[in-house]
């Protein structure tokens, strides 16, 4: 997977949007190539943010807002009491497993994209402080801020694998690629 999009890649604004998640959600799932879990789940930096716990963050927050577009409730929905574990692993999680899981959100994410009839499309928000009374998003806003989320975190999944190991996120997709 290469960093950028291909303009010819995504055929439609559906499939570019859908891309462009993807390549968030792939520079993410990156970072921690070649990593054990122990170091994975280290805080090399002054932040509380590990590689590990940033993928489940990730992973959690599409199906949050898949969940919220499908107006069905979230089977992982965290309560302000459990919030700081979706920064974490906990009770035995591995990575391949939230890769997984990951993996499985991202096909239901297209799937559920590919069949709205249309991106402008709405659903409610919920009620919270950071969220507008009454607000509504389209589907297409969704993606965005999907992209939006990605980017953010994958740039600081890049500072963390830096800070573990030295390697940076052009190192890494050499190594994916096999010329590493």
């Amino acid at each position: 997977m290469v960093a950028l999009v291909p303009a010819e890649a995504h055929g439609d604004e559906r499939g570019a949007l859908l891309n462009f998640v993807e390549v968030q959600r792939a520079a993410i799932r990156r970072s921690l190539l070649g990593l054990s879990e122990e170091q994975a789940a280290s805080r090399p930096s002054a932040s509380e943010l590990s590689l590990s716990g940033l993928l489940k963050h990730v992973a959690e927050v599409e199906l949050n807002w898949l969940r919220l577009a499908q107006q069905r409730p979230n089977e992982r929905q965290r309560s302000r009491e459990t919030w700081s574990e979706g920064f974490r692993l906990v009770d035995g999680e591995t990575i391949p497993e939230i890769v997984a899981f990951w993996a499985g959100v991202a096909k239901e994410t297209e799937d559920f994209v590919r069949s709205v009839p249309s991106l402008d499309d709405t659903f409610p928000l919920p009620e919270a402080p950071w969220f507008p009374e009454g607000g509504r998003v389209s589907v297409r806003w969704m993606l965005l801020h999907l992209v939006q989320e990605g980017a953010r975190h994958a740039g600081h999944a890049d500072i963390i694998r830096e800070s573990i190991d030295g390697k940076g996120s052009f190192e890494l997709i050499a190594a994916e690629q096999g010329q590493g």
